[in-house]
């Protein structure tokens, strides 16, 4: 087929050099200048790093480079996906700087899609482009008195250089972890750093008790079956027994030391609720410097609130909180996450895509049960995000090859409405749509590779209760796939 994919980050190279692989004829649109996705040059701030270490976080035929720190830059991670692209022979079918403006279905099958350069029919359409499309900032009383006083107000995305805040009394919108990593840097440079948090997370540091690192905690199969899924199998019965006594047991002692560890009892930062309620969804790393400057004063955070309106005072900027604190505010940035957004699809195709909340009715998170010649891949939040994508375009070649067939219209409606209902019922709504898959990346995994008939062995399951999950282990599908559908994949 001829197969245009939207998006030249994990998902779109990976989907791009495994469609390849299995014969088809690809074309990857990117809208940047730049391979890297989320990764890219436009989108980077400073101090960005990885979620993951670098054993974890890439794609399954190429590791990390050696000298590569544990936790690489944003830097290391696009450098990392551009000689991947390059090594496996997709750089040339990439179009860079080529944003999809409009794409189409049409009457015949296929989707016409529209850049630029000009409207191409596609035999399938394959949205690479990412969960994380368009920054959010929360709208607020009083801009324009705001910049006229000299004030800035901007997304993370937007932050690319010291010389932005430098000498500036700066404040961040947010406690995620790209909020926390811009804090840091921020602290080094502006004249004065605040963090305004309308919900604090808990966080967890890289080394708990500065011994046993994160990836052995959260990076397994064991972390990952601590938090129970829809249904319970195996040695996961055994964590969830008599009310999940055991896994709640073992998330009271991460979240007490982490407790202790951070000083967030004397910092004033516990999070509401408990870590087995909140790390569900939203567990991040504790970034390296950010409790350490609370600590010392070079970082201010003001839980529980948000900015309600932005005003000049004394002929300088500030903004005003919910709870009536006033703060000088040269520069207001928002970490606050993104819109998911699909601006190229008609009105009416968006239409089909949604259910009536508003989630997305994809089976398996990939497959648009009402729209024809369409796929998503990567299209969720998940722990291992190279590697679901990776293993989402395998299920979409497998598909579009006729190795797989999936459940009748009826029943894929049935499973994913009921996967959607316990999302939502879940995560109090904040499950991204439907995207949010974490912590249940393996469950995905799993699930999406049982559907081709493919997996890892046992044994391999296995090393991954205590192990962290290595990429590396599913290197072989792409070409066991290709056999067995004949199709020469050198």
């Amino acid at each position: 087929m001829k197969i245009a994919i939207v998006g030249a980050g994990f998902a779109g190279i990976s989907s791009a050099k495994v469609l390849r692989q299995l014969g088809h004829d690809v074309t990857v649109l990117e809208k940047t200048p730049d391979i890297g996705g989320v990764w890219s040059r436009t989108r980077r701030y400073p101090g960005l790093k990885t979620q993951n270490n670098k054993g974890t976080y890439c794609l399954s035929d190429k590791k990390m480079p050696r000298d590569y720190p544990e936790w690489p830059s944003g830097e290391q991670v696009a450098a990392y996906l551009s000689s991947y692209a390059d090594e496996f022979g997709v750089t040339p079918y990439v179009r860079l700087d080529t944003e999809v403006q409009h794409a189409a279905p049409t009457p015949g099958g296929g989707w016409d899609v529209t850049t630029a350069q000009g409207t191409e029919h596609f035999d399938h359409l394959v949205l690479a482009s990412g969960i994380f499309s368009r920054p959010f900032v929360p709208p607020v009383e009083g801009l324009e008195d705001f910049e006229q006083a000299g004030g800035q107000y901007l997304p993370s995305s937007e932050f690319h250089s010291m010389d932005q805040v430098r000498g500036k009394h700066t404040v961040v919108l947010g406690y995620g972890k790209s909020a926390c990593d811009i804090t840091v840097e921020i602290a080094k440079e502006a004249a004065a750093t605040s963090v305004v948090a309308r919900e604090l997370l808990w966080k967890m540091p890289r080394k708990v008790s500065g011994v046993v690192n994160y990836k052995y905690l959260m990076l397994t199969r064991l972390g990952e079956g601590l938090f129970r899924y829809r249904s319970v199998n195996g040695a996961e019965r055994l964590l969830h027994a008599k009310d999940s006594m055991m896994a709640n047991n073992m998330l009271g002692t991460v979240e007490s030391v982490t407790t202790k560890q951070l000083k967030l009892d004397k910092l004033g930062l516990i999070p509401q609720g408990t870590f087995a309620d909140i790390a569900k969804s939203t567990v991040s790393l504790a970034t390296e410097g950010f409790f350490e400057g609370v600590s010392t004063g070079a970082i201010r955070v003001h839980r529980d609130t948000v900015i309600s309106r932005f005003l000049e005072k004394d002929g300088k900027p500030h903004a005003e909180l919910a709870n009536g604190q006033v703060l000088r505010a040269d520069v207001v940035i928002a970490a606050t996450g993104w819109t998911q957004d699909i601006p190229f699809l008609p009105r009416e195709v968006l239409d089909q895509l949604l259910d009536e909340n508003g989630d997305f009715l994809l089976y398996r998170q990939i497959h648009p049960i009402n729209v024809a010649d369409l796929s998503f891949a990567g299209y969720n939040s998940s722990f291992f995000s190279p590697l679901s994508a990776e293993v989402s375009a395998i299920w979409i070649g497998s598909h579009l090859g006729g190795h797989h067939q999936v459940p009748s219209r009826e029943e894929m409606l049935e499973q994913t409405r009921a996967r959607l209902a316990w999302m939502r019922e879940r995560t109090g709504g904040m499950h991204a749509r439907g995207t949010n898959i974490i912590p249940f990346s393996m469950h995905n995994v799993d699930e999406v590779l049982s559907d081709v008939g493919l997996d890892v062995p046992r044994r391999t399951k296995a090393k991954q209760w205590l192990m962290p999950v290595k990429p590396a282990d599913y290197r072989r599908i792409t070409p066991r796939l290709a056999r067995r559908m004949g199709v020469d994949s050198r």
